[in-house]
């Protein structure tokens, strides 16, 4: 089997449902045959990579280590799931504090083991503020770091997609911005079933106002929907986008969905969100996304809300206060 690099790729969590799945992935397709998997839970670990070597994957070279140190080490992409994972009857946001101590540890393992790495993707919840609690304490750029933000995204798709009774292709321009939760911000003027634009069904009364409002709340709560149906959070659709995100910066293919990004100046400053990204050889670049007074103002809302947990997180303790990160990293 050809690889598009030989370099290395941790997976971080490797011994869950996402990790493990992220690990397969990156062979499968055809990324790196170079994959190091990582977890504290040795036993578990030792587990899911005797999986994949059962597979039997040509030129496939595994290892695995409950060293973060020998993981990090060497590494030139990371993806970390290593986080408390969501649970029935929770959000995000629940597990705001204990990830991002979680977050702080994985940057500053990632300074002092592998400081010029080349790509991070940081997917444990709530991602918007653990991948922004990664990149203050790693030291790398901001164009090194990105959050695991498509899934709103590809929900709002899927759920259109049942509406129309359409192949989940045929609609195209979802975007949702912002945060990665229950305030994400949900664009329309991009959006087309077929073709014609959302807008239009809209307009037409082909699609009402409430069963609009209706999709967009069943998108804010798909993850909440799968641990119901399946007992047990995401793991088989954070693992295959996320290395997707990893293959479009190694190979600079076009990755289709918003990602997170550290917004570095404009009336967004100083946080992570979903932002009209591209993610490219250089990184993860990102624009301001366009949109209607209706639309901006819902990223303007949900902007705001993050600002708010990242203020939660430094009177916490875990992250430094804000006039302070240039001194934990200078490309801030």
């Amino acid at each position: 089997m050809t690889y598009l690099t030989d370099e290395r790729v941790a997976v971080l969590g490797a011994a869950g449902a996402i990790g493990s799945n992220l690990a397969q992935s990156i062979l499968q397709l055809g990324i790196s045959g170079n994959v190091v998997m990582y977890d504290p839970f040795a036993q578990g670990l030792e587990g899911a990579a005797e999986e994949l070597y059962h597979c039997g994957i040509p030129g496939a070279n595994v290892t695995w280590t409950s060293d973060i140190g020998e993981a990090l080490t060497g590494t030139s992409y990371v993806i970390s799931s290593g986080g408390a994972p969501r649970r029935e009857g929770m959000t995000r946001e629940d597990l705001r504090r204990d990830n991002s101590e979680i977050a702080k540890g994985l940057g500053q393992d990632i300074k002092k083991y592998a400081p010029n790495l080349k790509f991070l993707v940081v997917i444990f919840n709530p991602a918007d503020i653990t991948g922004l609690t990664a990149l203050v304490h790693s030291g790398l750029p901001p164009s090194n770091v990105s959050t695991l933000a498509a899934l709103d995204s590809t929900r709002l798709q899927t759920a259109l997609a049942q509406k129309f009774g359409v192949r989940q292709d045929k609609v195209t321009g979802c975007r949702t911005y912002g945060g990665h939760g229950e305030k994400m911000a949900v664009f329309i003027g991009t959006i087309k079933i077929d073709g014609k634009p959302l807008a239009q069904y809209l307009q037409e009364g082909i699609l009402s106002a409430s069963d609009w409002e209706e999709i967009q709340a069943h998108v804010r709560n798909g993850g909440a929907r799968i641990i119901q149906l399946r007992g047990r959070s995401s793991f088989q659709s954070p693992a295959h986008v996320s290395a997707m995100m990893v293959k479009s910066v190694v190979d600079g293919s076009d990755f289709p969905w918003p990602s997170g990004a550290y917004i570095k100046d404009g009336d967004h400053k100083g946080i992570m969100m979903a932002a009209d990204t591209t993610l490219d050889k250089r990184g993860v670049s990102y624009r301001i996304p366009d949109g209607s007074p209706e639309d901006l103002a819902a990223l303007k809302d949900s902007a705001e809300h993050l600002a708010s947990l990242r203020d939660q997180t430094i009177a916490d303790g875990i992250l430094p206060p804000l006039n302070e990160w240039k001194r934990y990293n200078p490309h801030l």
